[in-house]
């Protein structure tokens, strides 16, 4: 009723349904005028020659994007269709200023339509695109310009290039060159796509290139363009192999074509997890061969890997690592290991380590030209291009020399500078715990190290034998310094600051405690006899004041209830050598004393303990003096030592190790 009442209301009085009823010379002469008007129009576009506008749009492009651009063919346009058509011949796209020897694109022929009920509508749909023969050459410099950038002032989001439905794509002897200057990566590639049976491929990019000397091969399959529809997932296999690395993917693009927005089930393995950054120019830490399986998934600006499960080296990983590709690469990963190999951890650290081919055990770090430091180089320029954290969480360790149990470890990166907290590692008995900070802004980093151990047991480093044990005891330690160098070994050879280890009290194979003194008598006397008795150890302090790579001895003393040993020397941590000398003194009397200190010396990876025969020389001397000047029973003497040393304050000195 409302619309009928409505309706005649208009009739009778609306002024413009009444002219449209009966219109009046003035209606039908503006009438006639926009027939005109519109026949004109349609004549004009159904005759203009399209070739006209070639020039000015190649001039009003060529100002706009700061690069020569070009319409060197016929252009044809057909706009009287339910599906608005246009061909394009001859379209050259320039490089921009610092890369203008080569075209950014070169095409011989572009044929594309729309759907114009959709383009009305506000969407577009594409039926056809058509590309015949083209070129493109993509360059990425290492300032990171990019050739492709059409509008360099504005920033990359990230999010990824976004095309409307394309129903039937057609590439036609296509070519694509791409050259990564920073990573040292190219890349010539053949495109091709067209309409292909059910179950074949549609679109295949196949390229061979060069990544730091390493052949390079990169293939992509999707499916063939017929009936794509924007609610249907696109599906699609990559494969890029090359620096030692290979990656698998199979998945889908989930809005047809919206490539920012992708899933997929990635496997990515190879011999160091490090060589991905030529790949994917994602920094990670160097390892021993890998493999990992898990879902790889992008939104627009960023990309996850996650619920991926496999190994690295003889552990087991597992986590979830998101890269957001903002103006600045960040990296946040989240790992665990439920039973980790220590001999991998090594090998971030830059160690050498072999893992054997069932990848059940890695060997322990190689020594490299008799260096047990490793000497892999940090990268800078690597850590300068992205931030990001990292936790990372071992529940179990494998039997170990060292004996440790579990490890957690934090890291946080940003600016170039690496902050490593927490460092700890759970023992049997004891842990250490500690930071590290890492300024990787200049060429040759500068870090700072803080490690404190707590109630390591001395048990773990020396295996009991003929079930006795000859050490026990928990040691207290730290490890402060701070330097340049671009390696492990590099920093140590440079680095300033202290070293220092003690044990409160413990318990010490009485023979090794009496050869601490060189005590001959009662000594030997227990070796030979097998005597499994124990000595105290009233405390042990060992601190060391390091200066340009060089720890140099500032306290060094061994205080048991037989003998006060005190020693001296330096361990050069750059030569990886030691030379010590240990000095003993007897607490209670002894017969046949050899006056004649201990000596530790040689690499650290194989030292040498020894007695310093000078002073067995000066010894043998003056018995020989007293046996020739008063008598042969007098000679003696010179190795009988009357036990006069004296306990240590051994408060005092662990109060001031540092």
């Amino acid at each position: 009723m409302r619309l009928r009442s409505w309706r005649d209301w208009v009739r009778d009085n609306d002024p413009v349904y009444a002219a449209a009823r009966r219109p009046g010379s003035a209606e039908k002469w503006a009438a006639g005028v926009v027939l005109v008007l519109v026949a004109v129009v349609v004549l004009f576009l159904a005759l203009f020659d399209w070739n006209m506008l070639r020039g000015p749009i190649g001039r009003w492009a060529s100002v706009k994007y700061d690069r020569q651009i070009a319409l060197t063919g016929d252009l044809d346009v057909n706009l009287f269709s339910w599906t608005p058509s246009a061909v394009v011949r001859g379209l050259k796209v320039g490089g921009p200023d610092w890369a203008r020897d080569r075209d950014t694109a070169d095409v011989d022929e572009i044929r594309a339509s729309v759907r114009l009920r959709k383009l009305l509508a506000g969407q577009i749909e594409m039926p056809l695109l058509s590309f015949t023969r083209p070129r493109v050459v993509l360059i990425s410099a290492k300032d990171g310009r990019k050739s492709w950038a059409l509008n360099p002032n504005k920033p990359d989001t990230g999010e990824g290039l976004k095309l409307p439905v394309i129903q039937q794509l057609i590439i036609t002897d296509g070519q694509l060159s791409f050259d990564e200057q920073r990573r040292g990566l190219t890349l010539q590639a053949a495109v091709n796509a067209r309409e292909a049976a059910s179950g074949a491929a549609g679109f295949v990019l196949d390229g061979r290139g060069d990544v730091r000397g390493s052949p390079l091969t990169l293939k992509i399959e999707g499916g063939p363009f017929m009936n794509i529809r924007r609610d249907r997932p696109y599906r699609f296999e990559a494969n890029v192999t090359g620096a030692g690395s290979s990656l698998n993917a199979k998945g889908a693009i989930t809005r047809p074509f919206d490539l920012g927005r992708f899933d997929a089930t990635m496997t990515i393995e190879g011999g160091n997890l490090s060589d991905l950054y030529l790949l994917t120019g994602v920094t990670l830490p160097n390892t021993p061969a890998y493999r990992l399986s898990g879902a790889l998934n992008r939104n627009a600006r960023a990309w996850t890997f996650k619920d991926f499960d496999g190994r690295v080296g003889a552990s087991d990983l597992s986590g979830e690592v998101r890269i957001d590709s903002v103006e600045r690469l960040r990296v946040d990963a989240q790992l665990t290991s439920r039973r980790l190999d220590i001999d991998d951890l090594a090998a971030v650290l830059g160690a050498r380590v072999r893992t054997n081919a069932a990848g059940t055990d890695t060997e322990a770090p190689v020594a490299v030209g008799g260096k047990l430091l490793p000497d892999a180089k940090l990268q800078t320029e690597r850590l300068q291009t992205m931030d990001g954290t990292l936790t990372y969480r071992a529940a179990a360790v494998k039997a170990n020399d060292f004996d440790v149990r579990a490890v957690n470890l934090g890291a946080d990166l940003k600016d170039g500078i690496l902050k490593l907290d927490p460092i700890s590692f759970n023992f049997n008995r004891g842990e250490m715990n500690g930071t590290a900070r890492i300024d990787a802004t200049k060429t040759t980093p500068y870090s700072t190290v803080d490690l404190r151990l707590a109630g390591y047991p001395l048990e773990s480093i020396i295996p009991a034998r003929n079930g006795s044990v000859p050490l026990s005891g928990r040691a207290l330690g730290r490890a402060k310094l701070e330097g340049p160098g671009a390696s492990i070994h590099d920093f140590a050879a440079a680095s300033k600051g202290s070293l220092s280890l003690v044990v409160p009290n413990g318990q010490m194979r009485a023979a090794f405690a009496e050869l601490l003194g060189i005590n001959a008598s009662a000594g030997l006397l227990k070796l030979l006899s097998g005597d499994q008795s124990e000595s105290q150890i009233r405390c042990a302090v060992a601190d060391f004041t390091v200066s340009s790579g060089t720890a140099t001895a500032r306290t060094f003393i061994i205080d048991t209830d037989v003998v006060l040993a005190q020693g001296k020397g330096t361990i050069d941590l750059g030569a990886e050598t030691l030379n010590l000398k240990i000095d003993g003194e007897s607490k209670k009397p002894r017969l046949l004393r050899l006056w004649a200190p201990i000596t530790v010396s040689g690499p650290l990876t194989a030292p040498k303990v020894g007695v310093d025969v000078r002073e067995m020389v000066s010894q043998g001397g003056l018995a020989g003096l007293l046996g020739a000047v008063v008598a042969p029973v007098t000679a003696l003497f010179a190795f009988v030592d009357p036990g006069l040393a004296e306990d240590a304050d051994c408060g005092r000195l662990i109060a001031n190790a540092r």
